[in-house]
């Protein structure tokens, strides 16, 4: 089980990391500002739950190299580590880069041309197909991990729902404020800016704290 400061730890780390302006939550503003309110919530929780899958992968991938050796672990963290830099020089040098599509104004009056159901596997799929998602999610997952208290596997499965409760909490909310949310980054750039600033300062922290333990 999870003690309550990896919990905490865990939790503040992802909230950040998914309201940073990013594919999934981008996508999730333009269907709620195109397709109204509900056709957004829907699609976010399609995204979020499409992080289950990522899970297990993580949880299959790190409990087989666990199995393999202690070395394969290693190397596995290594490369993880220097994955997150890699993704926190990229947010550094492309800060403020992705803008949101028909961010002029709110259409959420709109009614959806799909049905919900459609909408919500449009999202489950496009998360679920995301290779850059699995890299991340085997890269990011085992930082929260205690190797001392053992079930490495059952925390791995854990740390992956909070992960999917968190998005589905932050993409609902994106989904019915996205008219508000849209044009608010919109007028406001520099938000996007620093956003991506904070998340590579953290993804690079977190690269550099897996390779030095």
């Amino acid at each position: 089980m999870l003690t309550t400061a990896q919990a905490i730890a865990f939790l503040l780390t992802a909230v950040m990391l998914t309201a940073t302006p990013g594919p999934d939550n981008l996508m999730v503003l333009s269907v709620g500002m195109s397709k109204g309110r509900r056709a957004g919530i829907v699609f976010g929780l399609g995204c979020a739950l499409g992080c289950l899958s990522h899970t297990v992968l993580a949880v299959i991938g790190v409990g087989a190299i666990l199995a393999a050796s202690p070395v394969a672990f290693t190397a596995l963290k290594w490369a993880g580590g220097a994955y997150l830099i890699w993704l926190g020089t990229q947010a550094l040098r492309h800060a403020g880069a992705v803008r949101i599509e028909g961010a002029h104004g709110s259409s959420s009056s709109q009614p959806a041309a799909e049905s919900l159901g459609r909408t919500f596997s449009k999202g489950l799929i496009a998360n679920a197909i995301n290779p850059k998602v699995v890299l991340f999610f085997l890269s990011f997952l085992p930082q929260f991990v205690d190797a001392s208290r053992g079930g490495m596997e059952l925390q791995l499965g854990l740390l992956g729902l909070l992960f999917t409760a968190q998005a589905a909490v932050l993409f609902g909310l994106l989904g019915y404020f996205s008219g508000r949310v849209g044009g608010w980054i919109h007028r406001k750039p520099r938000v996007g800016v620093w956003l991506d600033r904070l998340a590579g300062t953290v993804f690079i922290a977190l690269g550099l704290r897996m390779v030095a333990r």
